[in-house]
């Protein structure tokens, strides 16, 4: 029982070296331009726990946008759990924005970076899977905040999330999300203004 126990734990071992480096080199480099032989080689594993651990490099991507997608909703959901009201629930995910595109290393969305190379399926679903949190996120938020058309509006605030994203990624201007956030507050304004239709 003990010898089964250290194979299932240099197995996950393995696994969870293999995603840190898929993680690392994909998000830094592209999915396309990182070969296998890299990331094993960054993982320090042998080729076998590879594909002891995921079947294809198709099913390394999935379980990196998986990781990165968890990752980014954590760190939202722990900002909105900050406040009560839902405006500023909604305020707290651009500031979260803010903060992660200040950090070394940011390099925009994940997922945006993984649809301008490819259309595969996994990425595609990963994608909007990942696209649909956000969307069900402003919404629920902007429907609580009292907004006459909470669908449209969730749409423009992940519309303007997602802008911001690339802004910040492209000019190298972590502020991008600063400025993005009072857009929100005068989309907000405009949105929660406007009297209901009966």
């Amino acid at each position: 029982m003990s010898g089964m126990a250290t194979v299932t734990r240099e197995a996950r071992s393995a696994r969870e070296r293999l995603l840190a480096a898929a993680d690392e080199l994909f998000y830094r480099e592209g999915i396309h331009s990182v070969g296998i032989d890299r990331i094993i080689e960054q993982a320090g594993v042998a080729k076998a726990s590879l594909y002891k651990s995921f079947r294809s490099k198709d099913d390394l991507v999935a379980a990196y946008l998986d990781s990165r997608r968890r990752r980014v909703t954590d760190r939202v959901e722990a900002a909105v759990a900050r406040h009560t009201d839902p405006r500023d629930k909604i305020l707290a995910v651009f500031d979260s924005q803010l903060e992660s595109s200040a950090r070394p290393g940011f390099n925009g969305c994940a997922f945006a970076n993984a649809t301008a190379e490819t259309h595969s399926t996994t990425v595609d679903e990963a994608t909007a899977h990942y696209r649909q949190w956000f969307l069900d996120l402003f919404s629920d938020l902007a429907r609580q905040a009292g907004a006459s058309d909470p669908v449209k509006l969730g749409a423009q605030l992940r519309l303007l999330y997602d802008g911001v994203t690339q802004s910040a990624r492209i000019d190298r201007d972590p502020q991008a999300a600063g400025q993005g956030r009072e857009v929100a507050v005068v989309l907000l304004d405009s949105a929660l203004s406007r009297p209901r239709r009966r």
